[in-house]
């Protein structure tokens, strides 16, 4: 959707972004261990392979990680945009209730699943209000995004966010029973092309 913003706009638009001050895991605010969160796909703070987003195929990225605290009952993923053009950060994705010893996602894993399955485990509504992945769709011009997937171990006591849930009520579920936490930052970017020359090469610098 975002593609077909001009990039004149993007460039008028660059100076505003949510900001990573309203992530989850900076809201969320509490005093948790660190959890290692890595993707055979990309390292920490580089570029998203076309593959995961609006350019390409726009599958959900492959995921790995740590052996989480021994209390934790469950693992809440969430994926946001720190840059998006709004006030609040643009919701990716959003999987409640992983198993404590999954250790991994696969590619393509964070896909609608209707109501989740009897183990609790459920793909939640990005800001588009649909289940599933959100592709990383950046306005041209608008300059690096960094999307943000943070990954909660969380204890007994936690509530219920219900079926298919949004952010509101996931972060209202784990406010205060989160044990661990880990960030992994993947970055995208469309740039406006070079200006062609009335022979269709690019003009002088």
């Amino acid at each position: 959707m975002l593609e077909h913003v001009p990039a004149w706009l993007g460039h008028a638009m660059s100076g505003l972004r949510a900001g990573a001050g309203k992530l989850a895991i900076v809201q969320l605010g509490e005093d948790f261990d660190t959890l290692d969160l890595s993707s055979p796909a990309f390292a920490h703070e580089a570029r998203l392979p076309p593959r995961f987003t609006a350019d390409g195929d726009g599958v959900s990225p492959p995921l790995a990680w740590g052996t989480p605290p021994a209390e934790t009952a469950r693992m809440v993923l969430i994926v946001e945009d720190a840059d998006s053009p709004i006030p609040q950060p643009l919701v990716h994705a959003i999987v409640w209730g992983l198993e404590a010893d999954a250790g991994h996602l696969v590619e393509n894993a964070i896909a609608p699943d209707d109501t989740g399955d009897t183990a609790g485990r459920d793909v939640g509504r990005n800001s588009y209000l649909r289940e599933g992945w959100l592709p990383p769709d950046p306005p041209s011009g608008h300059g690096e995004h960094r999307y943000a997937f943070q990954l909660f171990a969380i204890g007994n006591g936690a509530g219920d966010p219900g079926d298919t849930p949004g952010r509101a009520a996931v972060i209202e579920a784990m406010t205060g029973h989160v044990l661990a936490a880990g960030l992994l930052i993947g970055t995208y970017s469309r740039e406006e092309a070079a200006p062609l020359g009335p022979v269709g090469l690019a003009a002088p610098a």
